[in-house]
């Protein structure tokens, strides 16, 4: 199975051939994958080199231009270092874009506490009209991409190489989708984290939403979920900061007495490289921690 990279440069490629108005905007990242694009489009194919902030005043003024920028990096890149831009030159101005990150929160743990990013959605939450997708599976992000392209509002599209076995039906304006239902709470799953989630809650009796698009954030699909359950508990297993979503989710439940679980990466720095899955462990992001928290906190 490709990753979720490799499927948003074979994606965005197509869509440079199909809509005149694309253009893609890097900063080195990706520079290989999207030379054949960039030889076909030498005018819509623009690599600043290692300027972020440069990168997301291009797509802006693009976008101010009248067209439709893809501004792609990696996520601490995208999000944290050119934050004033992204808020000042999208968001000030009043234009749209996509904005596309790899990396996710530790994707690559030898590039650093440089090259992770889990607070980079807490971040965009300080802005408003920001749509955030978080695809799960390589199928979910080019559905979510060729969504976001066609639109005009902005976007971030958050990748990561943590993928679910298989991809799921996706669309935004669905809000999020129920797996299975139960009685005793409702867990949210978010993106890459679903599978994690779902070995983690075998045999008890939850409902199971899954979320691959968080802002907006589907208030109405939670309150339904929790209201339906014999206490509105409800846990949200997210791929980057823990409690990223827990204002929404109370905001969401204000009118029901209920409890509210944020569970994702920790704030501490692991200094040490390791791999992805000794991250996913140490913030007992995999089956075992989840289900240790998630059983631990609902009401038996």
């Amino acid at each position: 199975m490709d990753t979720m990279r490799d499927r948003f440069i074979s994606t965005a490629s197509r869509l440079l051939d199909e809509e005149p108005r694309l253009a893609v905007v890097l900063a080195d990242i990706s520079a290989d994958g999207f030379a054949p694009a960039r030889r076909a489009h030498p005018d819509r194919v623009v690599n600043v080199g290692i300027r972020e902030q440069l990168l997301v005043g291009a797509g802006a003024g693009m976008a101010l231009a009248g067209m439709r920028p893809l501004v792609h990096t990696f996520a601490g890149f995208l999000i944290e270092r050119p934050f004033e831009q992204v808020k000042l030159d999208f968001g000030h101005q009043g234009v749209g874009g996509v904005l596309v990150s790899a990396g996710g929160s530790y994707d690559w743990p030898a590039g650093g506490f440089t090259h992770m990013a889990p607070g980079d959605v807490a971040l965009l939450d300080t802005l408003d009209g920001w749509t955030v997708h978080v695809p799960g599976h390589p199928d979910e992000a080019e559905a979510l991409l060729r969504d976001a392209v066609a639109g005009d509002d902005r976007v971030y599209v958050r990748l990561s190489l943590q993928t679910n076995r298989r991809a799921r039906p996706v669309n935004g304006a669905d809000g999020f989708a129920v797996v299975r239902e139960g009685r005793q709470g409702t867990v949210i799953a978010v993106g890459p984290l679903l599978d994690n989630v779902l070995a983690a809650t075998e045999g008890l009796d939850v409902t199971v939403l899954y979320a691959t698009t968080v802002r907006p954030f589907d208030a109405a699909g939670v309150r339904r979920a929790a209201g339906a359950t014999t206490a509105a508990d409800v846990v949200i297993v997210e791929p980057y900061l823990a409690g990223t979503s827990a204002t929404a989710a109370g905001e969401a439940l204000v009118d029901l007495p209920h409890r509210v679980l944020g569970l994702g990466v920790g704030r501490a720095e692991l200094r040490r490289y390791g791999g992805m899955d000794e991250h996913l462990r140490a913030h007992r992001l995999d089956p075992a921690g989840l289900r240790e928290r998630i059983t631990g906190f609902l009401r038996p």
